[in-house]
């Protein structure tokens, strides 16, 4: 199986990210045609540049000409040069995306900045001319992201709104990040567990400690840890990028590496190298019957009072909270009454959210919660063309081997709809062209 291997021993960030796959073999030009192809103001610069006698990849985005600083840099800037103003505001994120008072960027721009919200940042990505699986990809860190800020702020995810300037730069980033994993072209995105630094620092709403608040509830349940580095080394762009393209965390695994990769940070930290490094390769066959295994969290709930026609909508509605599975089985209730016990499969970070909806939307008194392992398959997706459109395949590998591909059913219902053709062509036309994509 083919896997690429992230060490964040001095933490992670977007650009770090991207440095680090340009260091590894993907290409600059995919980046700038992606950035292109956002229709943003935006441009990308690439140096080489020494961490402590490390050579690495420095990628720095260029918003509306300025270049993007370390945190504390952009709040001393700002608190020294508007420190005798007192009509400006500090109060608000008018110098920042609004998630970048736990982010490790923030722009010099002395003017205040609209903002955009989660819907304007989805149709900016979703109109670009790159894959549909990276446009999911990137509209998915970005909600995770959003999540982070509103559970923070006791507020709902569509209310959350991003700064102009630092959307922009988180955009970029997100999106290429999205793009350049698919380049990878791996099986398998594993990180280490992510050193998150220490101390405090500044942000729009106060001094906290590190890791800041949005960066902490998307590392929940990752493993964590504060070295000797007294900063922020984790910015919520780097963790929701790892929680999003990595399927799991662990030590650095029995593999071959053939391409390795450094991406600096922007801080030169005197002995201790910030840097990201990144490693692809073939795993080692291990002898051994196991499977890789991650935790789940199983939510269940009787119902036998409510509209049979209502559960479609709840289990719509779980999938796009981020379940991993939802069904209902008929059983027996007391008093001989036929119900259904509806079940939902999530990870532990999505299960507080996932059970809020159950109360809110079926007629249940009472949710049982448990804690599972899951043994599973390494497993992609790889797009494929039809003569109607993209179509993500999802493809499983058993020991380096594909054992299991299948179209995605919401690909090909969209397809189905938008083209009037038969569901079922269009799932035999997208394995079609993955066999004959195989066969080459």
């Amino acid at each position: 199986m083919r896997i690429a291997y992230l060490e964040c021993f001095s933490g992670i960030s977007g650009d770090m990210f991207l440095g680090a796959l340009i260091d590894a073999g993907v290409p600059l030009e995919l980046f700038t045609s992606t950035v292109a192809a956002l229709k943003v103001d935006a441009r990308l610069e690439v140096s080489r540049v020494q961490r402590s006698g490390i050579g690495a990849t420095k990628l720095d985005v260029i918003v509306a000409g300025e270049k993007e600083l370390p945190r504390e840099e952009f709040w001393s800037k700002q608190t020294h040069g508007h420190e005798h103003d007192q009509s400006h505001d500090h109060s608000s994120a008018a110098h920042e995306h609004h998630h970048s008072h736990e982010h490790d960027h923030g722009h010099s721009h002395g003017e205040k900045q609209p903002h955009r919200g989660l819907k304007e940042i989805r149709e900016i990505i979703g109109s670009a001319d790159i894959s549909q699986s990276a446009i999911r990809q990137a509209i998915r860190i970005f909600e995770v992201l959003g999540a982070a800020e509103a559970k923070i702020h006791n507020t709902d995810i569509e209310q959350i709104h991003f700064h102009e300037v630092g959307a922009v730069d988180a955009i970029v980033d997100i999106t290429c990040a999205a793009v350049g994993a698919e380049a990878l072209g791996v099986d398998a995105i594993i990180c280490s567990p992510l050193n998150v630094g220490g101390g405090t620092v500044k942000c729009a709403h106060g001094t906290f400690p590190i890791p800041a608040p949005a960066t902490l509830e998307i590392l929940r349940n990752a493993p964590v840890y504060s070295g000797e580095i007294q900063k922020e080394l984790v910015t919520p762009t780097g963790a929701a990028i790892v929680s999003v393209l990595a399927s799991r965390f662990s030590s650095f695994p029995r593999m071959k590496p053939d391409k390795i990769g450094y991406g600096a940070g922007s801080r030169d930290l005197g002995d201790f190298p910030n840097v990201l490094r990144i490693a692809v390769g073939e795993t080692l066959e291990q002898h051994s019957s196991s499977f890789p295994e991650e935790a789940i969290t199983i939510l269940e709930a009787n119902v036998d009072d409510m509209t049979p026609q209502l559960f479609g909508y709840v289990m719509d509605r779980a999938f796009q909270d981020g379940a991993l599975d939802v069904f209902a089985a008929s059983v027996q209730m007391k008093k001989s009454r036929p119900g259904l016990l509806l079940s939902v499969l999530c990870r532990p970070e999505e299960a507080e959210r996932l059970k809020r909806l159950i109360f809110a939307e079926t007629t249940t008194l009472g949710v049982r919660i448990r804690e599972e392992k899951r043994a599973v398959l390494a497993r992609r997706h790889i797009t494929v063309p039809t003569k109607w459109g993209e179509v993500r395949m999802k493809v499983a590998n058993l020991n380096g081997s594909v054992s299991n591909y299948a179209p995605e059913y919401e690909d090909c219902r969209h397809i189905a709809e938008e083209k009037h053709v038969p569901l079922k062509a269009v799932m035999q036309e997208a394995i079609k062209a993955y066999l004959e994509r195989k066969e080459r």
